[in-house]
């Protein structure tokens, strides 16, 4: 349980045990919370785990009221575009065509693996984590975040009401998208729009999803269904020029640390 009065503190990893420790939440949520599993998940140590990770700038969360060694309670796992071209590509490039993007010129950072410890869910953890990846962003002068952000399960029929609102009112244009991949990309769009409950639909869509629409963010074209790690995924973009000064000033101020 955390303490009373959590002190948050947001760095980025800078030792391989920094990393083990990210991979040992990340492990904690998605694997046996939500269910999910890869080639990669390493059972034994209870990390979750991939070839990106080498590769990637990681930026961890720590509630220093908690022991030494358990500190983690969030993590992000960022990547720019030479740190993609050296692992081969960016994540999302196995779901997603992220040829215009790629193509846009633009400054490029990716998102991933964002989790919470569950103790901090609800609070000021999530908001001291995007003030601290926006503080990373702005000094690598990002101009498009964009990454995959999922809904717990794979039957896109119960997910019905969120996706299609997600296509119908947070859209990304022609010239900054990215498109689900075959064979498991399925259309966003699966409820005519006159009978979509917009209060039902928000209230099944993942709170760090709802996070980056406040912020301005939009939803690529079709989704993904991912069986091994039971989520059904979307790409999120992010214009950073298009944030609101409200919206950046609630996510965006903090003390760098």
């Amino acid at each position: 349980m955390p303490s009373a009065n959590p002190s948050f503190v947001v760095r980025q990893a800078a030792t391989p045990a920094d990393i083990r420790a990210a991979q040992r939440l990340r492990y904690a949520v998605f694997v046996d919370e939500l269910g999910g599993d890869g080639p990669d998940v390493n059972h034994e140590t209870k990390r979750e785990c991939d070839a990106f990770d080498d590769h990637a700038t990681h930026l961890l969360l720590e509630d220093t009221t908690r022991p030494a060694d358990d500190r983690v309670v969030g993590v992000y796992r960022t990547m720019t575009t030479d740190q993609a071209r050296a692992a081969g590509g960016f994540y999302c490039a196995g779901e997603f065509d992220l040829s215009v993007l790629v193509g846009s010129g633009r400054r490029l950072l990716e998102l991933g693996r964002s989790c919470l410890h569950p103790d901090y869910r609800g609070g000021t953890a999530m908001l001291h984590l995007w003030a601290g990846l926006a503080d990373f962003a702005v000094d690598l002068d990002t101009e498009i975040l964009f990454g995959v952000a999922s809904f717990h399960g794979t039957n896109v029929n119960e997910l019905a009401e969120p996706l299609s609102y997600l296509a119908d009112k947070h859209r990304a244009d022609d010239t900054m998208t990215a498109t689900a991949k075959a064979p498991h990309a399925v259309p966003m769009t699966i409820i005519p729009v006159d009978q979509i409950d917009r209060k039902a639909a928000m209230r099944a869509t993942p709170a760090l999803i709802k996070a980056y629409l406040r912020l301005g963010g939009v939803v690529g074209q079709g989704a993904y269904v991912d069986h091994a790690f039971n989520t059904t995924d979307i790409c999120l973009i992010l214009d950073t020029a298009q944030m609101t000064a409200r919206a950046a000033a609630l996510y965006g101020a903090g003390d760098r640390t």
